[in-house]
């Protein structure tokens, strides 16, 4: 398989900054050689997408979405990007960066399947549901209402990215890991109707019967997946490197499991791991988890 790898250096869309270095921390990780030692062919044009320097962005006039021109500007590039490397028959592995980027991720894969008439799933591993608008954000960061825009609420100019209207269905997004939500998205998330496996729904049925259930969700309803990792998913006690740290998160060994099955699903056909930030990290701890996270992705075993 042909493996492109995307760099994302945005970090707009959240309060801590850093995670503009996470591409650089998973590449010196050893991302590249890590695939290509699975038998993939790496794909990379070894040069981040282009980020307004933030000396230069404008926060905006709108406190409600901070930074919301740079964050569109370059979303919009990744989309073209992501969509160019779908179209080659390439499988997007995008690195980021906050979690804004999803915006961008989704809406080049949206791009591409509409015109292969194909039904696009989201598996969204994160501790926030970034369900929120600029009605319910109590921050104004826009890595907490992309999601929401991409299902189809939210600014226009998120909302209208890249290409008009939504770019998921949210009877398609399948979340897992939930444990710290706003209660304006909470409430939204259920108008949606997107499915949600929170911490502690993996504590009250276990992570074997969330797997069986995540898998059923996908097999049902649709034709493609896109993963979105969050690194903050994990517990911050092994993964620190990361910008919105939330105690009681879901241990290494359920990661990489989950990583495992959906390998094995066979309809996941692009992935971005977000929030990894050197600024917080130890010894790159964080990064390499993203590197071993992406590789169970795409086909590494223990035996």
């Amino acid at each position: 398989m042909d493996v492109h790898i995307l760099e994302m250096p945005l970090d707009y869309g959240g309060r801590r900054h850093g995670s503009d270095m996470g591409p650089s921390a998973v590449r010196l990780a050893g991302i590249r050689e890590k695939i290509e030692n699975l038998g993939h062919k790496v794909i990379s044009d070894q040069n981040p997408i282009k980020v307004t320097a933030q000396e230069f962005a404008d926060i905006g006039t709108n406190p409600k979405a901070k930074y919301l021109e740079p964050i569109v500007d370059a979303c919009t590039l990744l989309a073209k990007e992501v969509e160019d490397a779908a179209c080659d028959g390439e499988f997007p592995l995008v690195f980021g960066g906050d979690h804004s980027i999803v915006l961008g991720t989704l809406a080049g894969l949206s791009s591409f399947y509409k015109k292969k008439n194909l039904r696009l799933g989201v598996l969204y591993v994160d501790a926030h549901g970034d369900f929120n608008t600029t009605e319910t954000s109590p921050t104004g960061n826009i890595h907490g209402e992309c999601l929401a825009a991409s299902a189809g609420y939210g600014l226009p100019e998120l909302v209208n990215l890249y290409h008009e209207g939504r770019k998921v269905d949210p009877a398609n997004i399948c979340f897992v890991g939930l444990r710290d939500l706003d209660k304006g998205e909470k409430l939204l998330m259920k108008e949606a109707g997107v499915t949600a496996f929170t911490i502690s729904d993996i504590d009250r049925i276990g992570f074997d019967q969330v797997l069986t259930k995540v898998k059923l969700f996908f097999k049902t309803r649709c034709d493609v997946v896109h993963i979105s990792f969050d690194m903050d998913s994990l517990d911050p006690s092994i993964a620190p490197g990361t910008g919105v740290p939330v105690p009681g998160g879901l241990n290494y060994r359920e990661g990489l499991l989950l990583m495992e099955e959906m390998c094995q699903l066979n309809m996941v056909k692009s992935m971005e791991i977000v929030e990894v930030n050197p600024i917080l990290d130890v010894r790159n701890q964080t990064a390499i988890m993203a590197v071993n996270l992406a590789a169970r992705l795409l086909g590494e075993t223990l035996y």
